[in-house]
């Protein structure tokens, strides 16, 4: 089956190949031709996800899924949420995010967070959504050299080390993104009997 994943991350593709572990062809939008930004212009992830799906299938008539994530702080109200992309502004600087999260936790001592991916599939005309979601903490300073995002501040719960600090498989096992696309998986699978 082949399906497009409608992002232009290259760690998030290759998280998401992995996970699939070659049971799929995943193809990306540059494989489509699709050169354009994707519209993310909505209040939830739920609805930035549905919306950069229907867009690759309404303009490139391909099965394609989604997904958006937000690291969600209880401190912070929930904070930067939806705008984890650009929480320090429009360019999407990862240093420049985890610094103000870093920043605004500063004399916080509630630490808890959640990051949260939500993945909108269409699949012959049809939508569906998976959700995954991982229970954690903020340190107080990033550490590792792994992943991506916010991923050197954020220490998983039962855990000692940052996502930053994990191999590609440790993170997969148990990340938000590695249980919505698990759900995505165990559905593709059952959809192709």
């Amino acid at each position: 089956m082949k399906l497009c994943f409608a992002t232009n991350n290259a760690h998030k593709i290759t998280e998401v190949q992995h996970l699939l572990g070659g049971k799929f062809d995943i193809i990306s939008l540059q494989d489509i031709d699709c050169t354009e930004e994707l519209p993310e212009t909505q209040p939830t992830l739920e609805g930035n996800a549905q919306q950069k799906a229907d867009f690759v299938y309404q303009h490139y008539q391909v099965d394609c899924f989604a997904d958006d994530t937000g690291l969600e702080i209880e401190a912070l109200n929930g904070e930067p949420g939806v705008d984890s992309a650009h929480y320090d502004g429009p360019e999407r600087n990862s240093q420049a995010n985890m610094q103000k999260v870093l920043d605004k936790l500063q004399n916080n001592h509630n630490r808890r967070a959640q990051f949260r991916t939500v993945i909108a599939l269409i699949l012959g005309g049809e939508s569906y959504t998976f959700e995954g979601t991982i229970s954690g903490s903020i340190t107080s300073k990033p550490s590792g050299q792994q992943g991506f995002g916010y991923d050197p501040i954020f220490i998983p719960e039962g855990y000692q080390q940052s996502f930053a600090e994990m191999s590609l498989e440790e993170k997969n096992r148990i990340s938000h993104r590695g249980r919505a696309v698990q759900k995505l998986v165990n559905f593709l699978h059952n959809y192709q009997k």
